[in-house]
C-alpha cells in the first residue's frame, strides 16, 4: 500500500460524510457513525484491539447454545469457500468473533489482519466493517475492500449475515471474509447465499434444541421462500417461533410471543373443544382465546363458572 493510499482513502471517506449522503447511503451512514459517533479516523493503522483468553472464554460461554449449534453449518460452510482463501467467523451480539475456520496456510495472514477469534470488530473500534456493520444494522451485507473505514482493511472483502436465537432476539454474526484481491462479483454472490443458508441452518438447529420436547411445524415465509419454525407443545399451543416464522404470521419479532392454539395462529379447522376429553389443553385455549376472561371462557365451553374455576383448580392453571 502505497503512501497516498491512506490519504487518498480518507480524503474519500470524509468527503463523502461531509456531502451529506448519509441520508440515502446506507455506507456512508455508516462511515459517517464511525467518524463522529466513535471519533474514529480513517487514516488510523492501530491493529485491532483483543479481549484477553478471560475474557474470550467469557464471551463463549455466554453464547454456548449458539456455539454448539452453529459447529455443522460452519464447518460445511468453510468447505465450500476455504479452498478460494476465505475464512469463516462466529461472531457474539457485540462483534466479537468468538469461533472460526480457516485454511491453515492462510492463518498467519488472517491473524495479522484481525480476522481472529477475540477481535473487537465492533463499529465502536474498528468503524465500518462486515461484522461490525452488521450487528448494527442486523441485516446480511457485504463490506468490500474500499468499503472499509479504515485505510488499513481496504484489502478486506467481508460479508456478513446476522442470526436470530429460539426467541427472535438477535444474537450473533456469521461472517465469511476475504483478503484475497481476485474476489469477483460473481464469487460474493455466490459466498453471500451460501452464508445466508448456513445461518437459516444455525437458526433452525439453535431453535430446535431449545424446543426438544416440542413438535415442530414448518411455515412458509413472507416471501414464499425462506422457512420458519413453529414449535407446539403438547396441549397444542404454539410456544416458540423463529424470525423467519414471526414475519410470516404478523408477529413483530421483538415481542414476547405468549402462548396462542395453534389452530388459531397457523390455520387450518379450529378444535372443537369440550371438557369430555384432553380437558387440560382444552381448558388453556379457551383461557387464551378469551384473554384470561374466566366468565368469558366459561361461556364459549358451556359451562358455568364455578365449574371452570374448580376445574382450573384441578389442573393448577393460572388465569
Amino acid at each position: 500500500m502505497d503512501g497516498s493510499m491512506p490519504r487518498h482513502h480518507a480524503a474519500r471517506v470524509e468527503a463523502a460524510i461531509a456531502s451529506g449522503q448519509a441520508a440515502r447511503s446506507a455506507l456512508v451512514a455508516s462511515w459517517r457513525r464511525s467518524s463522529r459517533l466513535h471519533h474514529l479516523d480513517p487514516s488510523g493503522h492501530n491493529a485491532p484491539l483483543r479481549l484477553s483468553d478471560f475474557e474470550l472464554r467469557q464471551a463463549r460461554e455466554r453464547i454456548a447454545p449458539l456455539l454448539a449449534a452453529a459447529q455443522g453449518a460452519m464447518d460445511r460452510l468453510y468447505q465450500a469457500v476455504g479452498a478460494a482463501g476465505c475464512c469463516v467467523l462466529l461472531a457474539d451480539g457485540d462483534g466479537v468473533p468468538v469461533d472460526r475456520r480457516g485454511t491453515p496456510a492462510d492463518d498467519a495472514t488472517f491473524q495479522s489482519w484481525g480476522l481472529w477469534t477475540g477481535a473487537l470488530w465492533s463499529e465502536e473500534h474498528e468503524g465500518t466493517n462486515g461484522i461490525g456493520t452488521c450487528v448494527v444494522e442486523q441485516r446480511p451485507l457485504t463490506i468490500d475492500r474500499d468499503q472499509h473505514f479504515f485505510t488499513r482493511n481496504t484489502l478486506l472483502s467481508c460479508t456478513a449475515v446476522p442470526i436470530y436465537d429460539h426467541e427472535a432476539a438477535f444474537a450473533g454474526v456469521l461472517d465469511v471474509s476475504s483478503c484475497r484481491a481476485d474476489r469477483t462479483d460473481a464469487f460474493s454472490s455466490l459466498i453471500a447465499l451460501a452464508a445466508g443458508e448456513a445461518a437459516r441452518r444455525i437458526e433452525a438447529d439453535l431453535f430446535r434444541r431449545a424446543f426438544a420436547h416440542a413438535r415442530i411445524v414448518l411455515t412458509q415465509g413472507p416471501d414464499g421462500q425462506s422457512i420458519g419454525l413453529v414449535a407446539v407443545d403438547a396441549d397444542d399451543l404454539v410456544i416458540g417461533a423463529t424470525r423467519a416464522a414471526r414475519v410470516g404470521l404478523g408477529i413483530a419479532p421483538g415481542r414476547e410471543l405468549q402462548p396462542v392454539p395453534a389452530a388459531d395462529l397457523l390455520g387450518g379447522e379450529p378444535a372443537q373443544d369440550h371438557l369430555a376429553g384432553g380437558q387440560r389443553a382444552v381448558l388453556q385455549r379457551a383461557l387464551l382465546r378469551a384473554g384470561g376472561n374466566v366468565s368469558a371462557a366459561a361461556k364459549a365451553l358451556g359451562v358455568s363458572r364455578a365449574t371452570l374455576h374448580r376445574k382450573l383448580k384441578r389442573f393448577e392453571l393460572k388465569h
